[in-house]
């Protein structure tokens, strides 16, 4: 072949590889509506609405700290940088008050927005996209019956090249199976509304699963645990095989109440999860923990500890009994009248204190639970500023010795060193 027809066999070639490119990563604008009027509804598919949006936490990650509900704003801390929800209220400018069903539905499925731009994978469509078109509409005739509000979120702050949002189309291609949840007719019920709810709409794997180098759940991995928000996700497949086995009524009750007599009370993310399951029929709560029951797996071989390693350090728990004595004894400590009268949970069976890291036991003593008045399920004070790092190692260090047959926790300084970190950059 000679020169000239080699270069032009290469920007031929060049050529298509570029029209494929700009194939996936070109959606078409939907055509804007008028905002419906919220008397297009019927009161039946808006009730059906607010459970499917209570379900998939809507309210939780487009509702920023002190801002009006659904208005977006939230910083989604991740890897690649800091990503602001959206405005899914039915205001036209800011909002989706413009949108039709189809494009809200096309957003759900497919994690495109109604002028065709690609929604970054913190919104979890592919979860969504298993939802079925009853759900969808509900969904959307129960967002448009709120009060639209005039609010435009916070620029994006994505390393390069992750800010340029066409990409995604090839995220999609990898993670994305758009498909909606068909019922096991070898399972009952509740089995199969639970699956539907939490590998769709309840989106659970999505926190609950490791992610891989570009923010996909690993395959094969779904249910393992992760890492949200600086807060360790427990696997949802060992529960009933952790150190502190938990039952399907166990489960239950900490989903819609936020607590567990025998593990602990719900915090960081989980906490305004529960809030909105307190707000759905029990029997959707009874079907998520019938599921996720079914999903566990036999409990992995104890690791091999060194015997350095196995060995607590003395002085940091008589330093740390000092400090929960003075802190933490009134409301944790053995026959204290906060723990007989508010019925809270044992720190032996406790989740945070038996778990293989100590990263949730620090985020609770360094963030607590906070107050929110008439709507607190529960309380516990934060105590970042009252404790220094050396401190709270302490007292991470007596709790496990204490009230776990765990061993030690290794790394302890460190992490609560770049929990701080993580902590002031939000």
């Amino acid at each position: 072949m000679t020169r000239r027809p080699l270069i032009l066999a290469v920007a031929g070639a060049a050529l298509a590889a570029l029209l494929v490119v700009l194939y996936i990563m070109w959606e078409p604008a939907i055509a804007p509506v008028s905002t419906p009027a919220p008397s297009s509804f019927d009161r039946e598919r808006t009730l059906q609405g607010a459970r499917v949006v209570a379900l998939g936490d809507c309210a939780v990650c487009h509702t920023a700290k002190g801002g009006k509900p659904y208005a977006g704003g939230l910083p989604l801390v991740t890897p690649f940088g800091t990503i602001y929800s959206t405005n899914i209220t039915p205001d036209p400018e800011t909002g989706i008050g413009n949108w039709s069903l189809d494009a809200f539905a096309r957003a759900m499925r497919h994690g495109i927005s109604r002028d065709g731009h690609q929604l970054y994978p913190a919104f979890p469509y592919i979860h969504f996209t298993r939802m079925s078109d009853h759900d969808i509409e509900a969904a959307y005739a129960y967002l448009m019956r709120r009060d639209p509000v005039v609010a435009r979120p916070p620029e994006n702050a994505l390393i390069f090249p992750l800010n340029f949002r066409p990409l995604v189309a090839f995220w999609n291609v990898l993670f994305l199976r758009p498909a909606e949840t068909q019922p096991d007719p070898a399972q009952d019920e509740a089995w199969n509304r639970g699956r539907l709810l939490v590998d769709g709409l309840g989106h659970c794997a999505a926190c609950h699963s490791p992610l891989n180098a570009i923010g996909g759940e690993k395959p094969g991995r779904a249910f393992d645990g992760g890492v949200v928000d600086n807060w360790e996700t427990p696997p949802l497949n060992r529960l009933a095989n952790g150190p502190v086995p938990w039952t399907k009524a166990q489960l239950v009750t900490y989903l819609r109440t936020g607590i567990s007599g025998a593990h602990g009370a719900a915090a960081g993310p989980m906490l305004p999860v529960t809030s909105e399951l307190a707000t759905v029929p029990e029997t959707d709560v009874d079907a998520i923990a019938t599921y996720l029951m079914s999903l566990q797996k036999p409990a992995p071989a104890p690791a091999v500890v060194p015997v350095a390693a196995a060995l607590p350090d003395r002085g940091a728990i008589v330093r740390g009994a000092a400090l929960f004595i003075g802190a933490c004894a009134s409301c944790h400590g053995t026959g204290s009248p906060m723990q007989s009268m508010g019925g809270r949970p044992s720190l032996a069976t406790s989740s945070a204190v038996n778990a293989a890291t100590p990263r949730n036991a620090i985020q609770m003593m360094l963030r607590g639970v906070p107050w929110n008045g008439e709507d607190a399920i529960h309380y516990m004070p934060a105590f970042a500023q009252a404790f220094n790092d050396q401190q709270l190692s302490d007292l991470a260090v007596y709790l496990r010795a204490t009230y776990s047959r765990q061993p030690p926790w290794t790394g302890v300084q460190d992490t609560i060193a770049t929990l701080r970190k993580g902590d002031e950059s939000q």
